[in-house]
């Protein structure tokens, strides 16, 4: 695995994931826009909304990372309406997600160990969050863990290519105004398929989202980056 410290080139004051976090959640709303993570999940999805893996085919959903509640939110929105149970490191987020009210359940945990039951869930969904982990194996085994047999996993990231290529971790505003990283891993695609091949997933569909006139019009600075990919979304399914 690449170390971020060799493609950064903003050299942000860096934070830990529950510090950083906790300080970005009253504004990661504001921040984070849909075309990151839940418009392009929304491209892995059949039309036939009890084919998975459509969220609405699921009884029980395992959202892993939820943060605000966003993903969660857009489960429901897709027709999910049974139990979704998030965990997330964050005890702001949580806060968060509490007053959306998308889940069913929340517990402050790890992803690579969530204390959540083996084998009951139908889909586990999880969004921008694995380039937090220095090592995806864990992450990938737990998931898998959770899943009944033929279970699926839909995975949002934030892009190797866009990392390395732009120089920029994950980061936020403060209250100050001064830019704060989280820390941040590069994790190649061949790194997510390497560990999730050896957790027992098998990867169905892949797809990636482009710099393309729709970012270049909210980040205008990002025009030397038109055609590179942003953020990528994987389906897995339990073998």
């Amino acid at each position: 695995m690449p170390d971020f410290a060799a493609y950064d080139t903003r050299h942000y004051r860096t934070v830990d994931v529950v510090t950083g976090y906790d300080s970005w959640s009253d504004t990661y709303e504001d921040s984070v826009p849909d075309a990151m993570d839940l418009a392009v999940l929304d491209r892995l999805l059949p039309p036939d909304p009890l084919a998975p893996p459509h969220p609405a085919a699921a009884r029980r959903v395992a959202d892993l990372g939820c943060g605000t509640g966003r993903t969660a939110a857009w489960l429901r929105a897709r027709g999910v309406t049974g139990e979704i149970d998030g965990v997330d490191l964050s005890p702001g987020m949580l806060a968060r997600a509490s007053e959306r009210g998308a889940h069913t359940t929340l517990t402050e945990g790890d992803v690579r160990d969530t204390g959540l039951p083996t084998g009951v869930y139908d889909l586990v969904v999880s969004s921008l969050i694995d380039e937090h982990l220095p090592d995806l194996g864990p992450f990938y085994a737990e998931a898998r863990r959770l899943v009944r047999p033929g279970g699926t996993f839909l995975l949002a990231s934030y892009h190797p290519h866009f990392a390395m290529a732009s120089g920029m971790p994950t980061h936020y505003t403060d209250d100050s105004g001064e830019s704060v990283a989280i820390t941040t891993h590069v994790h190649p695609v061949g790194d997510q398929i390497r560990a999730g091949l050896a957790n027992g997933w098998t990867l169905t569909d892949m797809v990636e989202s482009l710099v393309d006139d729709h970012w270049i019009t909210a980040k205008p600075k990002w025009e030397r980056f038109r055609g590179h990919p942003v953020s990528a979304a994987y389906v897995w399914r339990a073998a």
